[in-house]
């Protein structure tokens, strides 16, 4: 299980992402190509004063079970002990723990 801060962590950065999520959009659209040298710095200097959770490649996938980020399996959304633990009890739908 993971610690209870971490998960609260990320729940903090997701809500802060989301809140965030169309004025980052808007500053990254003003340092396009088409922009001039100094709208484009200005786009930077605008985004370098943004809280840095506010970007999303902070973001971490979490096991829904445990709270674990490594490990993790986008189909399921589990980490791989909890894909394991839940397969072979038979809780997964269409998931067999191979023998041969």
């Amino acid at each position: 299980m993971a610690k209870l801060a971490l998960i609260n962590k990320q729940a903090r950065r997701e809500k802060l992402v989301a809140k965030s999520a169309k004025k980052h959009d808007a500053l990254k659209a003003k340092m396009s190509v088409n922009s001039t040298p100094d709208e484009r710095m200005e786009a930077m200097k605008k985004m370098a004063k943004m809280p840095r959770n506010a970007n999303k490649t902070r973001l971490h996938n979490r096991c829904s079970v445990t709270g674990r980020a490594r490990g993790y399996s986008r189909m399921f959304g589990l980490c791989r002990q909890q894909v394991r633990t839940l397969a072979s009890e038979g809780k997964l739908p269409g998931v067999r723990k191979s023998s041969w």
